[in-house]
């Protein structure tokens, strides 16, 4: 039977026979869960961890910003922000609530992209807003983050009663895990906050790794922009392969992340017997695959799975191109990724450029290994440009890696790249 490699909305088959190679995957499906997605939130919030509950938190409380995730983001909100909504009006029932959608730095959510998300009755009847990273006049200073970036996030998050956030929790590439403090930062802060944090120092630290907190300085960061916020309350979710609610965590900001993250280590950690000479990654289709800029990251855990000098294929529809266009000139315009890097490692944390912690990672990538893409067939000239190559289908992309290390390569599966925390 063939293998399904995540890709958009449909997947993609791998008719290999996998004969020798390694499978690496989440054993997240086996998290077994009783009660409906409903059900998993509404018991995570009646027992939050660290924290009152959160209609007790809105007692006498006259405003509510809720930060919310973006279009980029497999969120389920539809099974959390109306129990979010319902604890707050308990608590006050005149309370004015804001839905402030985390951008980050990436591009507006569409309203269409709103509904898919939240619903349309949601949409229609409650105030959301959508985090501007630069517009400065939205934006106001709270203080100055650990590293010396000044901490400037959007005035909705600062000029509230409360303010909480909803999210979702899995292995970040560079960040350690999503979710949590990251709502903040970079989630609804300006551009010159997200630029000092993701310096070329920081993403450069051998701790600004898949799955590592402690002594991260992007996560340390991150954690000191959400406590200047008052960020006083999170719902977040671990979600399966089929992007449902497997686990919930409510309360604490930092309490209820750091349990999440310790019960998704338990189930995402994978280790190759072997590094592979090939491997095979993906971003977990739809919506995290929509871009090249995001699917980085499923391509990092191709990275750490790989012997040196490997051949690394990357199944990702990126529909939408190559998600930032700093990102995309900065690989196009380069001699070479190895002066590219020498160019980012020189630069002063002051100085960040849009998008040069992505294009950080992939020059690092392709220092190391021979990278090919499989995307929409619109997007070859794309990552031709950007120093990759590119292939129609998973199957032209394995026979090709095969020609270059050769018929009896090890092959190394990873089906879902952003699922996994592969370790030595």
């Amino acid at each position: 039977m063939a293998l399904i490699i995540p890709f958009g909305k449909t997947g993609m088959e791998l008719h290999d026979r996998l004969t020798g190679a390694e499978v690496l995957e989440s054993r997240i499906g086996r998290l077994t869960a009783s009660g409906s997605e409903d059900d998993l939130v509404r018991a995570a919030m009646a027992a939050p961890i660290g924290s009152v509950p959160l209609y007790e938190l809105a007692q006498d409380k006259k405003t509510c910003t809720i930060i919310i995730s973006d279009h980029t983001r497999p969120v389920p909100s539809k099974h959390i922000i109306p129990f979010m909504l319902e604890e707050l009006r308990r608590g006050s029932p005149g309370i004015q609530v804001t839905l402030l959608v985390a951008t980050g730095f990436h591009r507006p959510t569409s309203t269409e992209e709103l509904v898919d998300k939240l619903g349309r009755d949601i949409v229609d009847h409650e105030r959301i807003v959508i985090h501007d990273s630069r517009d400065p006049e939205s934006n106001v200073k709270i203080g100055v983050l650990p590293s010396g970036a000044d901490c400037v996030i959007d005035r909705l998050a600062v000029e509230t009663d409360l303010l909480i956030a909803e999210g979702f929790i899995e292995p970040h590439f560079f960040a350690g895990f999503s979710g949590g403090r990251k709502s903040v930062l970079p989630g609804v802060c300006d551009q010159v906050t997200v630029l000092g944090n993701h310096c070329s120092r920081f993403i450069a630290s051998p701790f600004a790794r898949t799955g590592v907190l402690d002594g991260n300085p992007l996560h340390e960061d991150m954690v000191a922009a959400a406590k200047m916020a008052n960020l006083a309350y999170i719902v977040n979710v671990v979600i399966d392969e089929e992007k449902k609610v497997a686990a919930a965590f409510a309360g604490d900001p930092f309490e209820a992340h750091r349990r999440g993250c310790g019960l998704l280590l338990d189930y995402c950690r994978v280790r190759p017997e072997r590094r592979g000479d090939i491997v095979i990654s993906s971003n977990g289709g739809y919506p995290l695959d929509q871009n090249i800029y995001q699917s980085v990251k499923g391509l990092t855990a191709a990275e750490a799975a790989a012997a040196e000098g490997a051949v690394l294929i990357m199944v990702s529809s990126c529909s939408d191109g190559h998600g930032g266009e700093s990102f995309y000139k900065a690989l196009h315009e380069c001699e070479s990724p190895e002066a590219l890097t020498r160019q980012i490692l020189a630069t002063p944390q002051d100085k960040t450029l849009p998008d040069q912690w992505e294009f950080q990672i992939l020059a690092r990538v392709l220092c190391k290994h021979h990278v090919i893409y499989v995307t929409d067939p619109t997007q070859r000239a794309t990552i031709e440009d950007m120093k990759m190559e590119w292939a129609p289908d998973v199957d032209e992309a394995l026979s090709r890696a095969r020609q270059i290390k050769g018929a009896d390569a090890h092959l190394v599966v990873i089906p879902n790249g952003i699922s996994v925390m592969v370790t030595e």
